[in-house]
């Protein structure tokens, strides 16, 4: 681990050398965004649409767009190290300051640090997983990927605590997203997710099974899922762009459908798998 090479503010350095300061607003505050972008045979997935949303994120926050696409390909790719299923993880923030101060500083060098890791295998993805129901108490702009992620860690181990891999979040009686990651359901035979909003998270794995669906002629359709439309759904999803799309067989201890991954989500894995394969031309 230690000789892993990282990228740091113009740098390649091994993982040990790689230093940031105890002012950084990323430290202080939490002050900055990042990306998990996933690669698959050596090349970068849905690259321009985790672009795309990175940029969104730091207009949203009010941090000057740094770099065009080939300019982050040149930054990224030379830290993808073989060709397993691997993710860039990217991370900017507003960068160092003088001094702790709320109010955005007058000159900004932001902070950039980028790292590659493995995809971890997930073994039990065909047995299906469980899944607990939380109050979402987060802010109200979920839909910047902001590094400030207390809310979403602590809802995430009030699941892990009870044997389960996700906490779907309920707000107002309908589901927003999990804690790390989006969620569907198959209601009456259609494939449904909450519409984007500043609620969510515009998920760049959800985006995709959308269109995806869509060409291959699956019902699926963005709108509000009531706690109660949840709970009897004959298929919930989770997905996120490392672990892809989970099926979620036990939802507060209850099974969903028959208990087992459902018909429609071994037809959209199996039509995931084929894209990674053979990816769209970005």
């Amino acid at each position: 681990m230690a000789n892993k090479i990282v990228y740091l503010n113009g740098e390649y350095l091994p993982l040990n050398e790689a230093k940031v300061s105890v002012l950084d607003r990323g430290f202080l505050f939490g002050d900055g965004v990042y990306e998990v972008i996933p690669a698959y045979s050596g090349k970068l997935f849905l690259f321009q649409e985790h672009l795309d949303r990175l940029n969104n994120s730091l207009k949203l926050i009010q941090l000057p767009i740094l770099y065009n696409k080939q300019e982050w390909l040149d930054i990224l790719t030379p830290l993808l190290t073989d060709n397993r299923a691997q993710y860039i993880y990217l991370q900017i923030t507003r960068g160092v300051v003088e001094k702790r101060d709320h109010a955005f500083p007058d000159e900004i060098q932001p902070t950039i640090f980028a790292m590659c890791s493995a995809i971890a295998e997930f073994s039990n993805r065909d047995k299906g997983v469980k899944a607990i129901t939380l109050d979402d108490t987060r802010w109200e702009l979920c839909n910047i990927k902001a590094t400030t992620l207390l809310a979403n860690i602590l809802l995430r181990q009030k699941a892990v605590e009870q044997d389960c891999t996700e906490a779907i979040l309920i707000k107002n009686n309908t589901v927003t997203e999990g804690a790390a990651s989006n969620v569907f359901a198959v209601i009456n035979g259609v494939l449904t997710t909450p519409p984007n909003n500043n609620e969510i998270l515009p998920g760049i794995t959800r985006q995709l099974i959308i269109k995806l669906a869509k060409e291959n002629q699956i019902p699926v359709k963005e709108q509000v899922i009531t706690l109660n439309e949840l709970k009897t759904a004959s298929e919930i999803w989770l997905t996120s762009s490392t672990r892809e799309i989970l099926p979620v067989v036990e939802l507060d201890k209850n099974p969903v459908g028959i208990g087992h991954p459902g018909p429609i989500w071994q037809t959209m894995h199996d039509l995931f798998q084929q894209v990674k394969k053979h990816p769209y031309e970005r």
